[in-house]
């Protein structure tokens, strides 16, 4: 049986999800129900709202088919649509063999910073499309350029074909950075979920370091199950049962991910990764493996700031077009992106 969102017009919806969280704070009490506590954390209300709202449509990330759970994750992307103000130039750019295309805000001098960004979908969803809104802003609110890279998905690319199209497009990103109008010595990696995976493993893998990382609730280690999947499993948005079904997807063979280039957390040495920004979701199955990445990098003497988003689930990137603390979370990470890319000594721009 089809969904209701697939019979209902996709500006109907967007109205539909404009009207409810735009009502005022004790109605959109009264329709998500009782707050929501757990490990000492208590969900935003949006983000009830929003589970609320997906659980009466029925929708998972994961699927009977592969082709489902793309087409879920593409439709569900329609709805949240909205863009920054400020205008921001679009073009597809060949990255060394692996199609990406380039975010330029609009009045952005040469020579600025750039953001070689990693869509999330578990190494198995997810494209340029449903990550569009979340690279215009990254691009508008810390002024940066922003190259998002389309690396091969599995199952019909397993690993390690995901994580070597990212090393590849960032080392190209490096190599013609005056082509893209950026700097060489201010370019960052980032991602969120397999996204953020991809970012932390080109922080490890690649030769020439990159200036930041910014990394939303990366998945660092397939080879445990930590007490956050035991705690947020079911109910909040990723459940256990999808992270099983990417994982056997992208790495089939169990005796492979141990390997840091899908496990960046059982990484030998990271004294050489970059400063890193590292946000996770409170109510997130990934939050421990996350945060356990960030003490490793605390360890091995790397600037970090850890941060997290007690309040909020996994996927809150791609939601900020509802507002609400959603926004407030990708407006922060924004902000250190900025920080950090700009703290980097770099070549003087041109003139306008």
């Amino acid at each position: 049986m089809p969904r209701l969102s697939e019979m209902v017009p996709p500006p109907v919806t967007r109205g539909l999800l404009r009207a409810v969280f735009g009502l005022p704070n004790p109605i959109k009490r009264l329709i998500a129900g009782r707050p929501v506590r757990l490990d000492g954390q208590q969900l935003d209300l949006d983000a009830r709202l929003l589970l609320l709202m997906t659980r009466l449509e029925g929708g998972r990330l994961g699927a009977p088919t592969v082709e489902e759970a793309r087409r879920g994750l593409q439709r569900g992307q329609t709805y949240l649509n909205r863009v920054p103000e400020r205008a921001v130039g679009r073009r597809d750019v060949d990255a060394g063999g692996v199609p990406a295309r380039l975010y330029t805000p609009e009045g952005l001098p040469e020579g600025s910073p750039l953001l070689v960004f990693y869509h999330g979908g578990g190494w198995v969803i997810g494209d340029l499309d449903t990550h569009d809104t979340v690279c215009r802003y990254l691009a508008v609110h810390a002024d940066v350029r922003v190259l998002s890279v389309a690396y091969r998905l599995a199952p019909e690319h397993p690993y390690p074909a995901a994580a070597e199209d990212a090393v590849s497009a960032y080392e190209w990103a490096v190599a013609n950075a005056r082509d893209l109008d950026a700097d060489r010595r201010a370019v960052a990696v980032g991602g969120d979920s397999a996204g953020g995976n991809l970012a932390a493993v080109v922080g490890v893998l690649a030769e020439r370091r990159p200036a930041f990382a910014l990394l939303f609730y990366p998945a660092t280690d397939m080879t445990v199950r930590r007490r956050s999947r035991e705690l947020f499993g079911e109910g909040f948005y990723l459940t256990d049962d999808d992270m099983t079904w990417f994982s056997d997807h992208y790495c089939p063979d169990v005796e492979r991910r141990a390997d840091p280039a899908v496990s960046p957390l059982l990484a030998g040495d990271l004294s050489g990764f970059p400063p890193t920004y590292l946000v996770t979701a409170g109510f997130d199955p990934l939050r421990d493996e996350g945060e356990a990445f960030a003490r490793r990098l605390e360890e091995a003497g790397v600037p970090v700031a850890p941060r997290r988003q007690d309040d909020l689930i996994h996927g809150f990137v791609n939601m900020w077009s509802l507002g609400g603390r959603f926004q407030e979370a990708l407006s922060e990470a924004a902000g250190a992106l900025r920080t950090g890319l700009y703290a980097v000594p770099r070549r003087p721009r041109k003139p306008s």
